[in-house]
């Protein structure tokens, strides 16, 4: 569970990102983190680029966690990241989305 003192971590503007990616998430409708979400993000040394091994079920939200490890990754090393998805029509949904 979330610490109590870091419940502002379930907010996605908490985590330092850019404003415009922020609300782009709000007019999808994604404005806070389930607390499993917020939990993966804080785990280790996670966000400094160590592993992450997860498993919730289908639709639980787990390629949010992997959009924001990415996200904020990219923007921070400056680096190019791979995102590796199922299905041709889940990765055209996820291009259009990330542009």
């Amino acid at each position: 569970n979330v610490p109590e003192d870091q419940a502002d971590k379930l907010l996605l503007s908490s985590w330092g990102l850019p404003k415009a990616v922020v609300e782009k998430y709000h007019s999808l409708g994604v404005v806070q983190m389930f607390e499993w979400q917020a939990e993966c993000l804080m785990l280790g040394q996670v966000l400094e680029g160590k592993n992450l091994v997860y498993s919730a079920p289908t639709s639980a939200g787990k390629t949010l966690v992997a959009e924001l490890l990415i996200l904020k990754r990219v923007l921070e090393t400056r680096k190019k990241a791979l995102l590796i998805l199922p299905f041709v029509s889940v990765a055209k949904e996820k291009k259009s989305y990330l542009q």
